[in-house]
């Protein structure tokens, strides 16, 4: 068999249908495609692509260049809800390895997802409202003396031992939705705020969850104070204004993690774009941000473009994206594009060192859910009806960047090139990473010019393409 660089010796080269001249000096490219018009789904292109002489090739530039670097990447990937590892649980042996095996490996066609996102008790995708120290109406616990994991063990801690087999490296955040009802001003799992004489107690009953899980073999890399503290209406909910969130981590919540000598992040916030005067009054605190590592955020109101300014305020913090979800019955023609404009490269460009996805996945009647304000339109990356798997367009969404997007990656610079959202980074390895979209409704041909040279490339309407070198 010829070698690829004879094969471009003396005649012209086809890539995608572009004919652009022959190259003598080469890098070689891998390309993964996703084409919602036609029948790639996230397939590694099989004609090979090189890099040559920049001179040699015409078109719309897209420079890349390491120049300049940003933030570091922790991960990309999605919220394990309790339901998702309900359905996992339920797959059989076989199925569940092979399945889990393709999420968070990363060699072949794995995708190598290597973050999570899971809840601290329930979440509103859980088939019921729990906490881990639940009592009689009158009842309360204040040395936390039936604080138990619970359900948890049955679900959430058996599939997170299974994917830590598959890839230890795997990071996890979690997050609360409420505390439990005996610590809220209304008593119910629903809507209230965190009673003030039970600050301390709830401080408490953080620390117990991460040394719990701890105990189990699970480390928690970082915790967010409330999912959505401006939302009152899923089930489970609780409110929490910037004021209380800012007292609760600098006078128990931070100290309770320093006494236990706990190494998890604390990050704050968590909720949408469209208030970033949010984290910027816990941040303005001295004495919360002295425990605060980091703020989180989703994407159902505002702008992406708003988390720049958080960064701006206060560099030496970091973003986290933690949340966005994809309704039922979901289209990859509408949702990987914006999606990938607005999460992976919206994110990505405004600092945030994780991108994750909503739920993991879900029955095919987008459960479970709880009831009073569970999400029954929440589309899972993934529906499992027993062994069977549908691939669902978060997925692919996701693959494009946590393939080879891995932990300790930076991003690097590239240029804003209108209709063609992109983003890259640059590997541990040494490998550049490319992740760019096709928003027109035609085919688009570009050129992708970098320290190696110029690569010609024609994404089809609506296209992502990964390249990496």
């Amino acid at each position: 068999m010829k070698s690829w660089s004879s094969i471009c010796l003396g005649g012209a080269l086809t890539l995608m249908g572009l004919q652009v001249p022959t190259l003598r000096a080469a890098t070689p490219v891998a390309v993964w495609l996703t084409d919602p018009g036609g029948t790639a789904r996230f397939e590694r292109q099989a004609a090979p692509r090189e890099f040559g002489p920049a001179a040699a090739v015409t078109g719309t530039g897209l420079e890349v260049s390491e120049r300049r670097h940003f933030q570091e990447m922790v991960g990309f990937g999605f919220t394990l809800t309790g339901g998702s590892a309900q359905l996992i649980r339920a797959m059989g042996d076989a199925a569940r390895e092979s399945l889990l095996t393709e999420l968070f490996a990363a060699g072949g066609t794995n995708i190598g997802v290597s973050y999570l996102r899971i809840s601290v008790g329930a979440s509103d995708l859980n088939p019921r409202v729990f906490t881990y120290d639940d009592l009689a109406p009158g009842e309360t616990d204040p040395d936390l003396l039936r604080f138990d994991l619970g359900p948890d063990r049955t679900d959430v801690i058996p599939v997170l031992r299974q994917i830590l087999s598959v890839n230890p490296r795997v990071g996890i955040m979690a997050s609360p939705w409420t505390a439990p009802s005996w610590m809220k001003t209304n008593g119910d799992s629903k809507g209230g705020h965190l009673k003030r004489d039970c600050y301390g107690v709830y401080a408490r009953y953080l620390v117990k969850y991460v040394e719990a899980l701890r105990a189990e073999g699970i480390s928690v890399d970082a915790l967010t104070i409330q999912n959505e503290p401006l939302n009152p209406d899923n089930n489970p909910s609780m409110e929490m204004t910037a004021a209380e969130q800012a007292e609760f981590i600098r006078d128990h919540l931070g100290p309770a993690f320093r006494t236990a000598a706990l190494k998890t992040k604390i990050v704050c916030y968590d909720h949408n774009a469209d208030r970033p005067d949010y984290p910027l009054t816990v941040l303005a605190d001295p004495g919360a941000r002295s425990f605060v590592e980091g703020s989180a955020f989703h994407l159902y109101a505002g702008s992406i473009d708003a988390l720049s300014r958080v960064h701006e305020a206060y560099p030496d913090r970091s973003l986290y994206f933690t949340e966005q979800w994809i309704g039922a019955p979901g289209s990859l023609v509408g949702d990987l594009g914006w999606h990938l404009t607005e999460v992976v490269v919206g994110a990505s460009r405004n600092w945030c060192r994780t991108v994750l996805e909503w739920n993991l996945a879900a029955d095919p009647k987008n459960g479970p859910h709880t009831d009073r304000g569970g999400c029954d339109r929440c589309l899972g990356a993934l529906t499992l009806d027993g062994d069977r798997v549908v691939r669902n367009p978060a997925y692919y969404i996701i693959a494009h960047a946590s393939k080879f997007v891995r932990p300790g990656s930076v991003r690097i610079e590239s240029s804003v090139v209108e209709g063609l959202p992109n983003v890259a980074f640059r590997t541990p390895e040494g490998r550049t990473v490319l992740v760019v979209l096709n928003r027109d409704r035609v085919p688009r041909t570009l050129v992708v010019r970098a320290e190696a040279g110029g690569l010609p490339l024609t994404l089809p309407a609506g296209a992502a393409a990964t390249c990496v070198w």
